[in-house]
């Protein structure tokens, strides 16, 4: 992280960037952006209320000022007034990251929040939305579906701004059938570090197009979003599995997954398996098709894993139906941010969860969930990601900037305080948890971030993490190879190429290197 001292700007105004950067006050930022036509929150009102409040307030940052443009060339003129004034430049769409990335990760940026840009339109005869920046996944969902009977794959919280989700993977309940988000994703319009407006597709800028499906918050801001889309099912069924598994069962179980997730998983079905209870270990899923349908195609996997198992519930609904059950509200055309929350999160991309590697899985969670205080929300999800029939695995890592799509899993823990502030060393059980998988991995003996170290710039062939839920313990160099294995260094020098000083720095940004 860089170092900065931000403290005076609070209480006069003032703001040092860095202690080797410029000195500029609050009102040259303003004027700047005023004098450009670009709408700002005024500092302590209520939009700045709103606008700087983080998803995870475990990560509050204070910016330096707040632009809320409502076209592409505002936020061309925000960029521009970041530059002239040597300010880094956040673009904040949904304002999910779990790291409070949108922010800039730190205190002192300009933040350019995109929310306010919202417009969804459809043309029928090449079937492709256009979506502004700051649209979120429940209104794009409605949208589609209500207007234009259409869809796309995406993820299942309604509140999640599509920017970052469909610019880093954009993963979800379609994913196994459709591909992950940014696979729709057919053309963009970007705003570069240098004030220039850019179109990205396969034939303009292929380069930049490549980089924004998977890496998109290093190269600039993206304001507008084509994407393909599908004729929404109106057949599919949710489903949920009670597994009872115990301790001694959970490994074998977790092995007879594997064996149908990597071979024999239909295309149709999409699921996790998840523990909300630590130590209940269900399934919930979605099948495009009948009940019927499904019972017949998630049977063999039960037999195997779980003899004991039975489907606790089952529904077919329509596609926005479906929407809503995994959004968790009734109505999921939201445009507010979602409900701020106080956790620690992590992940893995992993080949396989079997052996050694699945022991210790299973025996940290059964020894050491239950000890965690009630005012401690732990769980974790394990998603089906790859597989023979995966619609993501037909693409190779190289195909876009996302390089998992040869991983079978997606796991994410998640570490929610219920009430009070997060224990100053609440960070040591997700962190002991993935450690403890890890050192099972080939390389891996010295966890994480030893493990990271020996392998240089190779790509984490057996391991790595999905960005999309950012871990804000790691340090830059970590979370760049993890995050973008052995696309990395091609991304580096696309970051030369289009962002040379780093405007749209984060501290676990790709680095320029030229």
């Amino acid at each position: 992280m860089r170092t900065s001292v931000f403290t005076s700007f609070l209480a006069t105004g003032f703001l040092t960037l860095t202690q080797a950067g410029p000195i500029v006050t609050r009102a040259e930022i303003e004027t700047c952006l005023v004098g450009a036509g670009v709408p700002i929150d005024a500092k302590n009102s209520a939009d700045w209320r709103r606008d700087v409040a983080p998803f995870n307030t475990r990560l509050p940052y204070t910016p330096v000022a707040i632009a809320v443009p409502r076209n592409i060339e505002q936020i061309r003129n925000a960029v521009l007034c970041g530059k002239k004034l040597g300010i880094k430049v956040s673009a904040k769409s949904g304002g999910h990251s779990y790291a409070s990335f949108g922010f800039g990760g730190e205190d002192g940026h300009l933040i350019v929040q995109l929310d306010r840009m919202n417009e969804v339109t459809y043309d029928a005869d090449t079937d492709v939305a256009t979506v502004q920046a700051g649209t979120r996944l429940g209104h794009l969902a409605s949208v589609l579906y209500r207007n234009y009977g259409r869809a796309v794959s995406h993820g299942t919280c309604p509140g999640v701004g599509i920017s970052g989700h469909f610019a880093h993977g954009g993963f979800g309940f379609s994913s196994h059938t459709h591909g992950l988000a940014q696979d729709f994703v057919v053309g963009a319009t970007v705003v570069l570090a240098d004030g220039s407006i850019v179109e990205a597709s396969e034939t303009q800028n292929p380069d930049l197009f490549w980089a924004i499906r998977g890496a998109g918050s290093n190269f600039g801001i993206i304001a507008k979003w084509r994407l393909r889309t599908f004729e929404a099912p109106n057949t599919l069924t949710f489903f949920s599995v009670d597994l009872k598994w115990t301790r001694t069962t959970a490994v074998a179980g977790l092995e007879a997954v594997e064996r149908y997730a990597r071979d024999d998983m239909p295309r149709e079905i999409n699921f996790r398996v998840s523990d909300y209870a630590r130590g209940q270990i269900g399934i919930e899923g979605l099948y495009y098709g009948t009940d019927a349908q499904m019972r017949e195609a998630i049977a063999p996997l039960l037999s195997e894993a779980a003899p004991q198992a039975n489907i606790t519930r089952s529904e077919t609904v329509t596609w926005i139906e479906a929407v809503t059950h995994y959004g968790l509200i009734p109505d999921v055309d939201v445009s507010e941010p979602s409900p701020q929350e106080n956790f620690y999160a992590k992940s893995l991309t992993l080949n396989s969860l079997s052996g050694d590697t699945a022991r210790a899985f299973v025996d940290y969670h059964f020894t050491n969930s239950s000890k965690l205080p009630f005012t401690r929300a732990v769980w974790f999800q394990l998603d089906m990601h790859g597989g023979y029939h995966s619609a993501i695995s037909s693409k190779s890592n190289s195909s876009t900037a996302y390089p998992h799509r040869d991983k079978l899993y997606i796991i994410q823990f998640y570490d929610r305080q219920l009430f009070g502030s997060f224990p100053r060393d609440g960070m040591n059980f997700l962190d002991g948890w993935v450690d403890a998988v890890v050192k099972t991995l080939p390389g891996g003996s010295a966890g994480v971030k030893g493990a990271v170290a020996q392998k240089g710039n190779e790509e984490a062939k057996e391991w790595g993490m999905y960005v999309n839920y950012a871990d804000a313990s790691l340090d830059r160099d970590t979370a760049e190879k993890l995050y973008y294995g052995g696309n990395l260094a091609r991304l580096r020098k696309l970051k030369a190429r289009y962002d040379p000083t780093d405007l749209f720095y984060y501290p676990q940004g790709i680095r320029p290197v030229a």
